[in-house]
Order: C-alpha cells, then sequence, then structure tokens
C-alpha cells in the first residue's frame, strides 16, 4: 500500500504542492499578524490566538483537500482514465484507498505542522513586542498540542466530505466549492455560535466524511464505470 502511495504522489508531482502550502502558510501568517500584533484589543490571550490560528489553518487546508480531491479522484472520472486505471493487475480498492489516503495524511499533516510553524514564529515575533499578556506555560503548550492534533484529524475526515458531492457530479468546480462551503459552514461565527468549536459536532463531521470515503471505496469494486 505505502508503494502504491507513493506512485500516485510521484504520478501526479505532488511533492509540487509544497509550493502552494508555502504560499498559503505565508498568506495565514501575514493575516495572523495583522491581527494579533496590530488591530488587537488589550484582551488578546495566547489561548485566543491559537484558537484563530487553528481556524484558519484547518479551513484553508479543507479546501485545499477538495483541491486535491479533485485532481486525484474526480479528475480521473471526469477524464474516463479510471477506466484504464481500473485495467491494471491492482485491487480497485486499493487504488481508491491509495488515494484517499493521500489527501487524508496530507491534510492532518500539513494542520499540524503549519499550526506548529506558525505559532512558533508568533510566539517569536511577541517576545520582541510583547503585545500577548501571558507565557507559555507547560500545561498551556500540553494543551494546545492536544487540541491541534484532535482538531487535525476532524479536519481530515471532514475534508473528505466534498467526495460526495464530487462522485455525483463527476465535476472538479463542485467538488472545490462543496470544500468551500464546508470550511465556511465550520469556521463562520453566528453570534458567538461557531460549529467547529463544539467536539461533537467536528467529530460527526470527520466521520461522515471517513464514511463517504469508505463508501466511495466499496462503489468502485462492484460499480461498472460510465
Amino acid at each position: 500500500m505505502l508503494k502504491l502511495i507513493s506512485l500516485e504522489m510521484r504520478k501526479y508531482k505532488l511533492a509540487g504542492l509544497l509550493k502552494g502550502v508555502l504560499i498559503t502558510n505565508l498568506a495565514i501568517l501575514a493575516f495572523m499578524i495583522l491581527l494579533v500584533f496590530f488591530d488587537q484589543t488589550e484582551f488578546i490571550t495566547y489561548p485566543e490566538v491559537f484558537e484563530a490560528l487553528n481556524l484558519f489553518v484547518r479551513s484553508s487546508f479543507i479546501v485545499y483537500a477538495s483541491v486535491l480531491l479533485g485532481r486525484l479522484v474526480i479528475d480521473e472520472y471526469k477524464n474516463q482514465t479510471i477506466k484504464l486505471l481500473f485495467t491494471y493487475p491492482i485491487s480497485r480498492m486499493n487504488l481508491m484507498y491509495a488515494k484517499l489516503m493521500i489527501v487524508f495524511l496530507f491534510t492532518l499533516i500539513n494542520i499540524i505542522v503549519s499550526v506548529a510553524a506558525l505559532g512558533a514564529i508568533l510566539v517569536g515575533i511577541n517576545g520582541f513586542v510583547n503585545e500577548i499578556p501571558g507565557e507559555i506555560t507547560r500545561s498551556l503548550l500540553i494543551s494546545m498540542v492536544l487540541h491541534t492534533a484532535t482538531s487535525a484529524v476532524y479536519a481530515a475526515g471532514i475534508a473528505l466530505i466534498p467526495l460526495f458531492v464530487g462522485m455525483r457530479k463527476k465535476s472538479v468546480p463542485a467538488t472545490i466549492v462543496s470544500g468551500v462551503l464546508v470550511s465556511a459552514i465550520i469556521s463562520s461565527d453566528f453570534g458567538g455560535f461557531r460549529l467547529g468549536n463544539y467536539s461533537f459536532v467536528s467529530v460527526s463531521l470527520g466521520l461522515l466524511g471517513i464514511a463517504i470515503a469508505y463508501q466511495s471505496i466499496r462503489r468502485v469494486e462492484r460499480d461498472d464505470i460510465d
């Protein structure tokens, strides 16, 4: 399976996505610097800063994942190249599993790495300007690490939800639009109420995304490719 994932990554030259990831992180960092150090209030704290950072990173990579789904899966169906792939002496299910694992792991790893790297940069900047009150304690650091890791897992599952629309419409734009909508729904603030802040909602949506991925994998084994 690892070899199949590696082959898929080389086939689509996914290493080239690192440039897009870097640009995305630079944009998030610039926005966070403006928000925290130029437009901040006296009540801003480290937990609030990291919560906002986590939110922006998760939202960005859920959308990014929908683009990746369109490229790895939906585009194959749209261009009918999936028929050729399914003639290879490889299980259809394993092939789809490899594609979706790439999307899941891409989202998971990039959220964790991005939050850690950008968070460290913000803490470093604050060491010079002292705009954020308080300090990073061991308990706070552990809490933030656990929150980042768990939210990254939820987000990686949620990132698979656009696959449902994409597989039905066989449309890359529809997949990306659904990714944007999912990201907006869980990230938007409705008078202080944000769905993404509730663990039950995040877990449920993450499991929904995994269930959609599982059903998609099962379907390719029994359905004909139109």
